[in-house]
């Protein structure tokens, strides 16, 4: 037998038992694909089934994969549904991202059409004073308070900037669209603003959700206290330093931000994730004084003392007093603020001294 036959069987199981039409998960890594394959049947196939899951509203639902095609009706989420209709978890950007894309790759109109309804929603759901909900039409409970929490809110101002900027793939989105996108956005600014916490006078960070009438930070789930965010504020000073030319007020939300990030940062320990029986992987908090920093999600409003919150609401500054349930599906701690500090600010600091 010849080496090219030697190949040909050894490669032949690999074949044999790769499915052929194993599933699509729709999410973010669709977005990495070129322009060729955005014009592909398969592409055409997974836009076809996204546009299914759009709702009357305008909107798309939370966890759930959109790359399945329904097999009825009762398969996609309706309005009054928990996922319906909903900024959290990708669930809307992610989806218009993809129709940008099928957009800007096949310029027909049946894509183009529901993309614009979705920019509809997304200006729908935004509160007067400029910031957004985690669900519209408006659902009783936290749902509604201003979220910043998992970036809902800076997911849309993001998108909503590169419209208004007519930025790759957005070209085609008329010149009305990307007017009311630009209004959206400093709407959105001057929220972030006013909803940034001060403690005896100077600017720190934000809490993941705020009080659409107050501004005062906010519970959100039971786990989620009014608090100061080691995790979303780190994407909200992100947003800001991407503005091209803050205002002065913008300038100084940035550095009372990242004042208080360096002021609270955790040295000394580690997250180590481990792997039980049961599955499940626990995080727990180990001495290492080589460690880099961390930060916590939460911080307490008045003493920055890190927080920790389980299902029963109780404050601790304990994380081992957190439940098993808890430190297996929920993140308390991380590096989310490294980066940041690390590399985005001394490049914008940089920019900004050669205005």
């Amino acid at each position: 037998m010849n080496t090219r036959a030697v190949v040909c069987v050894l490669l032949l199981p690999l074949f044999l038992f790769t499915p052929a039409n194993a599933e699509v998960n729709f999410n973010k890594s669709l977005l990495k694909k070129n322009d060729a394959w955005f014009q592909s049947d398969e592409a055409r196939k997974i836009a076809d089934s996204v546009l299914l899951y759009q709702s009357p509203q305008g909107g798309w639902p939370k966890n759930t994969n959109l790359a399945r095609t329904p097999k009825s009706p009762k398969d996609v989420p309706q309005p009054d549904d928990h996922f319906a209709n909903s900024l959290d978890n990708e669930a809307t950007t992610l989806p218009l991202q993809f129709l940008a894309r099928m957009t800007d790759a096949t310029g027909e109109a049946k894509y183009r059409e529901p993309f614009l309804r979705g920019l509809d929603y997304l200006f729908a759901a935004q509160y007067p004073n400029g910031g957004w909900p985690q669900f519209w039409p408006l659902r009783q409970g936290y749902y509604s308070h201003i979220t910043y929490n998992d970036d809902a809110m800076i997911r849309v101002m993001t998108l909503l900037r590169d419209v208004a900027d007519g930025k790759e793939p957005y070209e085609f989105v008329p010149a009305g669209y990307r007017k009311k996108a630009a209004a959206a956005v400093d709407r959105g600014i001057d929220c972030i603003l006013k909803t940034q916490i001060r403690q005896n006078g100077q600017l720190t960070a934000w809490c993941a959700q705020h009080d659409v009438e107050t501004y005062e930070p906010v519970w959100a789930r039971d786990f989620e206290p009014p608090s100061l965010s080691g995790g979303e504020s780190v994407g909200i000073v992100r947003f800001l330093m991407s503005i091209e030319d803050p205002s002065d007020k913008v300038v100084a939300a940035i550095e009372g931000a990242v004042d208080w990030l360096r002021e609270v940062q955790m040295h000394g320990w580690r997250i180590d994730e481990v792997k039980n029986p049961d599955g499940r992987v626990e995080r727990k908090l180990v001495a290492d004084p080589n460690a880099p920093p961390i930060w916590a999600r939460f911080y307490e409003l008045e003493t920055n003392r890190p927080l920790f919150v389980d299902r029963d609401s109780v404050y601790r500054y304990d994380y081992n007093e957190i439940s098993y349930e808890r430190r297996s599906g929920y993140w308390y701690h991380g590096d989310w603020a490294a980066s940041l500090l690390e590399h985005n600010y001394p490049a914008w600091k940089k920019r900004m001294s050669r205005r």
